[in-house]
């Protein structure tokens, strides 16, 4: 089987980036991204290309640059979402169809398919999915009225926006709000910016520890990406989860009332006679006068 040229690769990336520096350029005002943003997404998604696809492989668990790459463009460029959502795109999906482009080449390696076939296949299979999204949704968004916002849309209404108001809201938090209002100066949350620190001695103290104790055969195994990452098993039964906790509720205050209600009996308990707390409605930003309340 023959093997891919190289050429393909070098002629694809010229093609895409070129492309997108012309949006960046001569479409400014509506990417709101400079083109040296697009070069930085795409240093960033070719450096965490090859260690992510590393872990991929290892642990079958993708990291996702989503959050690093809208925390880094709202500080470089705060007050432009546009741009912080744009930045998350070429960072972070190109990044992720890297390691599905080559996930799937390594699934086309075992079945026998060869090389090429498998690069004509994804490459024209992009082109016409993308072709196609965008047309659908363009094609939605101009013919149905309101379809993004359910308060204005019919009871019986089928249309959601679901991955629209995920990538809204993203792009108001880190774009608009920006991360010096949440985790900066501005912020209550600066100290949240160790765990960056945290996360990149972790594996060099795994290392350091099987340096110094090198017959522990245990100490190889430790796998810090998948600790970290363990509590994304909840989002396996998170519906489950959920229902069971409505229907214990539920359940719950039927059981009360007929056991304890009927009786003019209640309980008491710390969290169930008020808020409890004087200063929930309290302003958090810094510099804001409201009586009775400190000022931060």
């Amino acid at each position: 089987m023959a093997d891919i040229p190289s050429w393909w690769f070098y002629l694809l990336l010229v093609v895409t980036i070129a492309v997108s520096l012309a949006l960046c350029i001569f479409l400014n005002d509506e990417v709101q991204m400079p083109w040296w943003g697009l070069i930085f997404a795409a240093a960033m998604a070719f450096i965490f290309t090859l260690p992510i696809s590393i872990i991929t492989a290892t642990t079958n668990q993708t990291p996702g640059l989503n959050i690093i790459t809208e925390y880094v463009m709202g500080v470089i460029l705060p007050g432009r979402p546009i741009a912080n959502v744009c930045f998350k795109t070429y960072g972070y999906m190109s990044m992720a169809q890297a390691v599905s482009f080559l996930n799937d080449f390594k699934l086309g390696h075992y079945m026998k398919i060869p090389p090429r076939s498998m690069f004509l296949v994804q490459f024209i299979g992009t082109v016409l999915a993308g072709t196609i999204n965008i047309a659908v949704a363009w094609w939605l968004l101009t013919t149905i009225k309101n379809i993004c916002q359910d308060e204005l849309l019919p009871p019986d209404s089928p249309w959601t926006c679901p991955g629209d108001r995920v990538f809204f809201d993203a792009s108001v938090i880190w774009g608009l709000v920006g991360p010096k209002r949440i985790f900066g100066s501005l912020g209550n949350y600066p100290s949240m910016n160790w765990f960056f620190l945290g996360g990149a001695l972790g594996p060099v103290v795994v290392w350091v520890f099987h340096k110094a104790f090198p017959k522990q055969s245990w100490i190889p195994l430790i796998n810090l990406p998948v600790l970290l990452g363990a509590t994304t098993v909840v989002q396996r039964y998170n519906y489950i989860l959920s229902a069971a906790m409505d229907a214990g509720v539920a359940f719950m205050a039927v059981l009360l009332y007929f056991s304890l209600g009927i009786e003019e009996k209640g309980l008491t308990w710390w969290g169930t006679g008020g808020e409890h707390c004087k200063l929930a409605t309290c302003p958090t930003a810094k510099g804001i006068v409201v009586h009775g309340c400190p000022v931060n």
